[in-house]
């Protein structure tokens, strides 16, 4: 059958449950969540929904499928999930997203730390997203003056950055547009390195080893994240100082981290699943945007790398890891 039959067949099977499962909820019967590519990322997510009281196993059930962040297996993923069914999707992460769009336009989808919702066609507003999908997101292509302005801090005399991205990540890619305009404003270059699969880090290494970068911008795309171990100890071995995205990326080694609570993205993702089960439709939610920004060092690996950073930029953070 050819992937697009298939996306029709599952979407006219799956039109008529939602309402027939949230009439079962109301007998008495279990929520049921699905989630894609379950980790310890997700537990905030789960503690959240037991601070509401949900108890799992009574009150409510996760249904996980694993897809690796690969998009052929994230669609597989979440038209499993679809079929199931479940009452709502879980995602994190805009390829995730756009595999749920794909598999249904009836049944919720919560989508947690977007990039650019509206530039990736999620949604048709932040304030009235409309449709089956709602969520929050990190305001990536947002802070990318921000994060280079950063750079330039710590770094004085920093003028080519490596952007270490997927290029099957849409969101990622409006991050990259982004840095190329702003680039010049702080007298850098910025060099693209794409990796859209676990095979593809070796090569992007070996290329960072001969064309060498003073400094490498990472982002939270999830593939990327189930691979940042190995990314911070090349960084760390290669002694180039890295910027990430999420505070966990700085706490395993990075250099600095710089964004939104991935954390607090979660618990408010939560959040809009419990509405969601209470009756209230996704369309209606506004994609939650994080108020915050937390600025996370990490100084043993400053002095491992050999980068001396100012009083001023350590003053500034909110978390310096000595």
């Amino acid at each position: 059958m050819r992937r697009r039959e298939f996306i029709a067949l599952v979407a006219g099977t799956a039109v008529g449950w939602p309402l027939a499962a949230r009439a079962y909820r109301r007998a008495g019967g279990m929520a049921r969540v699905g989630i894609i590519d379950n980790g310890p990322i997700w537990d905030p997510f789960r503690e959240q929904l037991r601070a509401l009281n949900y108890v799992e196993g009574k009150t409510i059930a996760f249904d996980y499928r694993t897809a690796g962040g690969a998009p052929d297996r994230l669609f597989v993923a979440a038209n499993v999930l679809v079929q199931s069914p479940v009452d709502v999707i879980a995602v994190y992460g805009t390829p995730a997203a756009q595999a749920a769009q794909q598999a249904t336009q009836t049944v919720p989808v919560v989508a947690i730390a977007l990039g650019d919702p509206v530039g990736a066609g999620l949604v048709s507003s932040l304030a009235r997203p409309g449709g089956n999908i709602t969520g929050n997101t990190i305001l990536g292509p947002d802070v990318v003056t921000k994060r280079l302005q950063l750079l330039k801090d710590a770094l004085p005399a920093v003028s080519r950055v490596a952007y270490l991205w997927n290029p099957d990540n849409q969101s990622s890619a409006a991050i990259l547009q982004g840095l190329l305009k702003a680039a010049s404003l702080f007298h850098m270059t910025v060099v693209s390195f794409e990796a859209r699969t676990s095979e593809d880090f070796a090569a992007v290494f070996a290329q960072m080893t001969s064309d060498r970068p003073d400094a490498v911008l990472l982002t939270s795309d999830p593939l990327h994240q189930a691979q940042m171990h190995r990314v911070i100890e090349f960084l760390r071995k290669s002694r180039i100082p890295g910027l990430f995205q999420t505070r966990q990326n700085a706490v395993d080694g990075g250099l600095m981290s710089y964004g939104a609570s991935v954390t607090d993205l979660f618990r408010r993702g939560a959040l809009y699943v419990d509405k969601i089960l209470h009756g209230t439709k996704p369309g209606d939610l506004p994609i939650d945007e994080p108020v915050t920004f937390q600025l996370v060092i990490n100084l043993k690996t400053a002095k491992a790398i050999g980068v001396e950073l100012s009083q001023m930029l350590l003053a500034r953070a909110d978390e310096v890891i000595e």
